[in-house]
């Protein structure tokens, strides 16, 4: 008769059981250099671009979450110009990609180089590691360049020559990507585009904005952003730490939870409110991803209000920038000129806010 293995003893029950323990709640001072850190981004932004609050909001807010960011928009709306900001407001390594079809794995990631004085190979790191990497034109690079770009951005490591070399932390991806050019391009497969946190789409300044521009560059007297010109008021590597780990920290109910949930459902066609005619429009849906980024942007954009606890705006605030990448629309509705904005506003209109 053959003999099965026996349950473990009771007594090893308890441990298995045992909950993660609840972190610390913010204090009124934590809150208050939060909110003291993020305004010295906001004065470094205001020395280097007009407008585009939207974006510069975005940007800082996936920082505090932790997530990499995708910015898309016509040639000349100042894309690079934001991601040099955020990544320059910070004083820790920042490196600039510009991405092309001829760029290899090998000149993102770090390639190995033989030694002929030691008579063995040495590794060199290639730009990815740093703290801030800018892809300009990340939809320029060919597949095998962004599998590499997927492994870093998924696993904040790289793998050279079979050795696996962690990077350093914090660690984010700001990549731009213009959506008029067609020729030379690679469209990101659906895999790598899950992984941006968020994704801001940039529209033409106002009349006003565009006139402050012109004045900003005149007193300037450079098209171009002198970094070393700036204040030199910038974060330090801990001071980011710190606003991740207090984001963490910011309470999320179960009702918040179960509003991002829903919402992410209701985009695959599942959830208790299903929107008649969805299929017809919508090929997949958000990923259960989308339901973490909108938590985590949740709980970094009330920390930046001033709250240790998340409110359903707060996960209303930025669901597009959550959400347009990750929704994929059929060829009958991209036929009809249907955007997925227009789907993610009909789902915040369909899942009631509790």
């Amino acid at each position: 008769m053959p003999i099965f293995p026996t349950h473990a003893p009771s007594s090893a029950q308890p441990a298995l059981q045992q909950q993660t323990p609840t972190p610390h709640p913010l204090s009124r001072e934590d809150l208050a250099r939060a909110r003291q850190l993020a305004d010295r981004i906001r004065a470094r932004f205001a020395q280097t671009l007009v407008g585009q609050d939207n974006l510069r909001e975005s940007l800082i807010v996936t920082l505090v979450a932790g997530g990499h960011i995708l910015i898309e928009s016509v040639p000349g709306l100042a894309k690079t110009t934001a991601a040099q900001t955020l990544a320059t407001s910070v004083s820790g390594t920042f490196k600039r990609v510009q991405c092309t079809p001829d760029l290899m794995p090998s000149d993102l990631v770090g390639t190995q180089v033989f030694d002929f004085a030691s008579q063995r190979f040495t590794t060199q790191i290639g730009p990815i590691h740093a703290n801030f990497v800018l892809l300009d034109e990340i939809n320029r690079s060919n597949a095998k360049t962004q599998s590499a770009m997927l492994e870093a951005m998924a696993e904040g490591a790289t793998t050279i020559g079979g050795e696996r070399i962690a990077l350093p932390r914090p660690f984010m991806v700001i990549a731009t990507q213009n959506p008029v050019e067609e020729e030379g391009t690679f469209n990101l497969p659906e895999a790598q585009m899950d992984r941006f946190m968020m994704k801001a789409v940039m529209t033409y300044p106002t009349a006003d904005e565009e006139r402050r521009m012109l004045a900003l560059l005149t007193r300037r007297g450079s098209d171009v952003v002198d970094v070393n010109a700036l204040s030199h008021d910038v974060l330090s590597i801990s001071d980011v730490e710190f606003l991740r780990a207090s984001a963490r920290r910011v309470h999320v109910a179960d009702a918040v939870m179960r509003y991002a949930v829903d919402l992410a459902a209701t985009t695959r066609g599942a959830g208790p409110h299903p929107l008649q005619g969805l299929d017809a429009l919508v090929r997949l849906g958000a990923s259960p991803r989308a339901s973490i980024a909108l938590v985590r942007i949740g709980q970094a954009y009330a920390l930046l209000s001033g709250r240790d606890y998340v409110v359903p705006e707060d996960i209303k605030a930025f669901i597009h920038e959550v959400m347009r990448h990750r929704i994929i629309l059929t060829f009958e509705a991209l036929a009809d000129g249907v955007a997925t904005d227009q789907i993610i506003d009909s789902v915040v209109k369909a899942v009631p806010v509790p």
